[in-house]
């Protein structure tokens, strides 16, 4: 991210804080990159002291809302963040929609990209989590996606969505990033080396630039460029001590 661009979001976000922290009112960013949220884990101890949610609707969230709340409310409270299911109004003639084809139309509407979370995929079209505000106006507008036709509705039963996994084990010499990434992804630990440090990997939504990073099991990686999985842990110890591990990997 650009200087000037994170000095903005440094700014807005302690506007945001001091708002709730003075006003005693909810106060919440829009949908926030991976990028963006390591930008708020650096700062938040310089904030006010309110208490602050980060969640992007549903529990391995990728785009993350950052909500500062009330002394009135507690981490129990509803975020402003809606679901919609969108599918192919005739499936059996719908083309074969991507998570690309999908965000394309949504941008076409001429909605910001930071009002939409993540897009997740499934056998049948998506669910699309965004800004409550936005949730009406695109239920209503999103009608075509590439040339097939798209029915867009909420979601009020959120245990609807889950996202796909594929299960990748194997064993390795220790739980490091670099080794568990060139598992999961089947590449090597040199070619995994340049996305770590690139800056391209992110551990539960913070920014990792150590190859010997000691995963944890729980921790979800994302790899830009790769995917994202969520690291299960160690099953067992091999007879020559390496580990064998396991992953869920986001399809």
């Amino acid at each position: 991210m650009l200087d000037k661009e994170e000095q903005l979001l440094k700014k807005r976000i302690s506007e945001l804080a001091e708002h709730c922290y003075q006003r005693d009112i909810r106060s919440y960013t829009d949908f926030l990159t991976l990028n963006e949220q390591t930008i708020f884990h650096s700062m938040k101890r310089t904030l006010p002291p309110v208490t602050w949610l980060m969640n992007g609707g549903y529990e391995t969230a990728e785009r993350k809302i950052v909500c500062f709340l009330p002394s009135y409310e507690d981490e129990t409270a509803d975020l402003p963040i809606s679901i919609l299911k969108a599918v192919p109004a005739s499936p059996r003639f719908s083309q074969d929609l991507t998570h690309r084809d999908y965000l394309g139309a949504i941008m076409n509407l001429g909605i910001e990209r930071n009002c939409i979370g993540d897009i997740l995929m499934n056998e049948n079209g998506c669910f699309i989590f965004c800004m409550e505000k936005m949730a009406g106006f695109l239920a209503d507008e999103l009608k075509m996606v590439r040339h097939t036709p798209v029915v867009c509705c909420p979601v009020t039963q959120a245990e609807e969505v889950a996202p796909n996994f594929e299960t990748v084990s194997g064993s390795v010499a220790s739980p490091r990033l670099d080794s568990v990434v060139a598992l999961v992804f089947k590449t090597s630990r040199s070619k995994a080396l340049p996305y770590i440090e690139g800056e391209k990997v992110f551990i539960d939504g913070r920014l990792c630039i150590s190859p010997g990073q000691q995963l944890k099991g729980g921790e979800i990686v994302s790899v830009r460029g790769l995917g994202k999985f969520l690291y299960t842990g160690a099953l067992n110890e091999t007879k020559k001590g390496r580990l064998f591990v396991s992953a869920e990997k986001y399809r």
